[in-house]
């Protein structure tokens, strides 16, 4: 999942140069479902989560001190690390033990909802105005998330375990998101995103730090699951940050948040040709649904003016 971006109605429908950078995030984003499952059924979620954000912050940092940004996270160093614990430790561990009981699609699908749970916090937390449009949006969205939770299909390596508490855990972990959107935009407001990015890993890796060495596994991890676990903290998320802050450089917050709509087609694709999960009309349908209400909701999509 992205780190936090104000989010600003697009101004306009020419198709953007950056299109080539937008897929590719996008399929980092998704294959990151697939590369938590590989990695969390070894490793356990914990270290999982753990490993993540401690390989991605190493790889981070040497980039920090490359563009002179180290400075501007020594001042804020306090929110920063903090918002990582709610950003990345929370979500990532949330995320690395739902998708070891439902389809790693599913997981990506109730992600796709962080921008719904990000317009209401916002609204309750920071007092930002929604439209009447908006509002329908929210409502659409939570009715698209509570039938898909209705209906949730077990899967993985615990193909009998608890798939309604794994969605709750998805959702936890999407309002983690949301809450540090909100964070960020409120404590964090003009720091450099790099800096924000780095701090966010390093508070992050040093909140997982005790538990991923409690829940170490007591056999030795295979060379696949460290694969795997290297792929999803060096690409899907060092790399993807990376993407992110050009891509809202390049194109606008709004359309850089726009990833998580096309996240889940890329995890859907992965986990069905990797992994044998089923795609059902009932998943796809949902999702739908989650992703206009979560584009109304966010503004993405505006109301014509007669």
């Amino acid at each position: 999942m992205p780190p936090a971006a104000r989010l600003e109605a697009p101004t306009s429908t020419r198709l953007p140069a950056w299109v080539a950078e937008f897929v590719l995030l996008s399929g980092l984003w998704g294959a990151s479902f697939l590369f938590m499952r590989l990695g969390a059924v070894e490793f356990g979620p914990l270290p999982t989560a753990g490993l993540r954000v401690a390989l991605a912050a190493l790889l981070l940092l040497p980039l920090l001190v490359i563009r002179g940004e180290g400075p501007a996270l020594r001042r804020h160093w306090r929110p920063a690390l903090l918002a990582g614990v709610v950003n990345s430790a929370l979500p990532f561990s949330l995320f690395a033990w739902a998708v070891l009981h439902i389809p790693t699609g599913l997981g990506s699908i109730l992600n796709a909802a962080v921008p719904l749970f990000g317009a209401l916090v916002a609204l309750l937390w920071l007092g930002e105005r929604i439209t009447r449009s908006r509002w329908l949006g929210l409502g659409l969205g939570f009715v698209g998330v509570a039938l898909l939770a209705w209906r949730a299909p077990a899967g993985g390596v615990a193909a009998q375990g608890p798939a309604t508490l794994a969605v709750v855990a998805c959702l936890l972990a999407s309002t983690c998101y949301a809450v540090g959107a909100s964070f960020v935009q409120r404590y964090l407001q003009g720091v450099p995103p790099l800096a924000c990015a780095t701090g966010s890993l390093v508070g992050a890796a040093l909140a997982l730090a005790l538990p991923t060495a409690w829940a170490w596994p007591a056999r030795t991890p295979s060379l696949g699951a460290w694969a795997a676990v290297a792929a999803i903290a060096l690409l899907c998320t060092g790399l993807a940050y990376l993407l992110y802050f050009r891509l809202i450089v390049r194109a606008g917050p709004s359309r850089a948040l726009a990833v998580t709509f096309l996240a889940p087609v890329f995890a859907l694709a992965y986990g069905r040709i990797f992994l044998g999960e089923p795609i059902t009309p009932w998943m796809v349908g949902c999702g739908l649904v989650i992703v206009c209400g979560t584009m109304l909701s966010t503004g993405l999509v505006l109301r014509r003016r007669p």
